[in-house]
């Protein structure tokens, strides 16, 4: 089931990506040639945490519900004036803390101009400058160590004129980012529309490396929806593979593993790619209103032995959950937050083979996996890798002795570990099924010497 963040009950139209098939799946024909298969990282199953309709201060519910209800006044009957304006940095302190001590990572959205309210990047009515400026530095303290920043386009709610700086007049789907806007325009109007977005957080003094898209922004025009990201995310950030979240699958029949599409350049010296992050549920935090309480047994039940989370870690591939800020915080009763909280108490008590990753982290993996070149020769792997990939891991279907790394005149040996689940950068292990090999992989070419 293909779903869009805005609200989880409404459906929005999903095209279809153009997939990249990869570069080859590294098989090596012949009883002499060992058979090299590029794992997860750290052979350990990625899990991450996207947050939605976050932003500094401002509630986007309480402040976008009334947009909504203009344009849609049968589906968005929420009493939007009892819930709070402000979401405080208070709790975003507590959030942060709270995920650092625990190792999560994911994505944290900061909506530019959020709900048309003011200016992360100069001023909120509403709010001081003073507590604006406090806000942003909260959030390079406490958030970016373990967060990927995206915009979630400029408003998240009016299309803005980029000319003007101005919401177009008009409360109609086809001048709302969430609905029409997006769905008829070319590569060059949403890359110049997201560069817009980009410029802000930049000025705002935020890396990013990608974006979000809201609501069902591009949801039927995905091919131009992630040449605009790869356009406009390099442009303004000069980021090396950037990336965009905007689809969720929560049924057994899809794959969640991300999507590297349209690679070019790869045999040059300025590659190519952009990365679809995929989610693998659904918002069972506390809705996208703050209104909704979720359910923990969606995720990970009480016993351990099923929930979505189950499947898709099961399945070795990344298991990605999907929230929105105002149902973390729930109005003050952190509903949502407590919910994360028992997820990962879960999740920790059944495995030991995870790994939290930054979104932009998980791209970069899998750009490396997809689209690296790898071959025998003689007694060595030759990796033809268009992008550096720290945690790169490898299983062999032959023992090895003395592994060596080979990058240009650098020879680098690995240290064999005893205990599979020990694997980390530089080490290698060895059974009777094969062996696994995890190294920092350098952008070019390296020779893996395997005896």
């Amino acid at each position: 089931m293909n779903l869009d963040r805005r609200s989880f009950v409404k459906m929005a139209g999903a095209g279809s990506f153009a997939v990249v098939i990869p570069r080859g799946q590294n098989i090596f024909p012949g009883p002499a040639i060992p058979v090299a298969t590029v794992m997860n990282p750290f052979n350990r199953v990625p899990v991450s945490l996207i947050i939605d309709d976050s932003t500094c201060l401002v509630n986007m519910a309480h402040f976008g519900i009334p947009q909504f209800a203009e344009v849609f006044p049968d589906q968005y009957k929420q009493d939007w004036r009892r819930l709070p304006r402000e979401i405080p940095d208070s709790f975003v302190r507590e959030f942060g803390e709270w995920c650092i001590e625990n190792g999560m990572k994911g994505k944290y959205s900061i909506v530019p101009y959020p709900a048309c309210t003011g200016w992360i990047n100069r001023f909120i009515p509403g709010w001081t400058k003073e507590e604006l400026e406090n806000s942003l530095n909260l959030v390079r303290e406490i958030i970016l160590p373990n967060w990927d920043i995206h915009p979630e386009m400029v408003s998240h709610t009016r299309v803005i004129d980029i000319k003007t700086g101005k919401p177009y007049p008009y409360s109609t789907p086809e001048f709302m980012e969430n609905w029409e806007w997006s769905q008829t325009k070319s590569v060059d109007e949403l890359a110049a529309y997201q560069a817009y977005a980009l410029a802000i957080l930049k000025e705002a003094d935020l890396p990013c490396e990608g974006l979000t898209t809201p609501g069902g922004y591009g949801g039927r025009n995905q091919n131009n929806l992630a040449l605009s990201t790869l356009e406009a995310v390099r442009d303004v950030y000069g980021s090396e593979i950037p990336h965009y979240f905007r689809d969720l699958f929560t049924g057994k029949d899809k794959s969640v593993a991300p999507q590297v599409l349209f690679p070019s350049g790869l045999e040059g010296a300025n590659p190519e790619c952009v990365v679809s992050i995929i989610g693998c549920t659904g918002d069972w935090f506390g809705g996208w209103d703050g209104l909704e309480q979720g359910n923990v047994n969606n995720f990970i039940t009480e016993d351990l032995k099923s929930g979505r989370m189950v499947e898709v870690i099961d399945s070795g591939e990344p298991a990605i959950m999907v929230c929105h800020w105002p149902g973390i915080y729930y109005n003050g009763n952190r509903v949502g937050f407590n919910i994360l909280k028992e997820i990962k108490k879960r999740l920790d008590q059944k495995y030991d083979n995870l790994i939290w990753m930054k979104l932009s982290e998980i791209a970069r993996y899998w750009a490396a996996k997809e689209l690296t070149t790898i071959s025998a020769a003689n007694n060595s792997i030759i990796l033809k890798a268009p992008f550096a990939a720290p945690g790169f891991t490898i299983r062999l279907n032959t023992s090895v002795r003395n592994p060596r790394i080979k990058h240009k005149s650098e020879e680098v040996p690995l240290l064999r570990i005893k205990d599979i689940k020990a694997i980390k950068n530089g080490t290698w292990h060895s059974d009777r099924t094969g062996s696994v090999l995890c190294f920092d992989m350098k952008k070019g070419a390296s020779e893996v010497i395997i005896n």
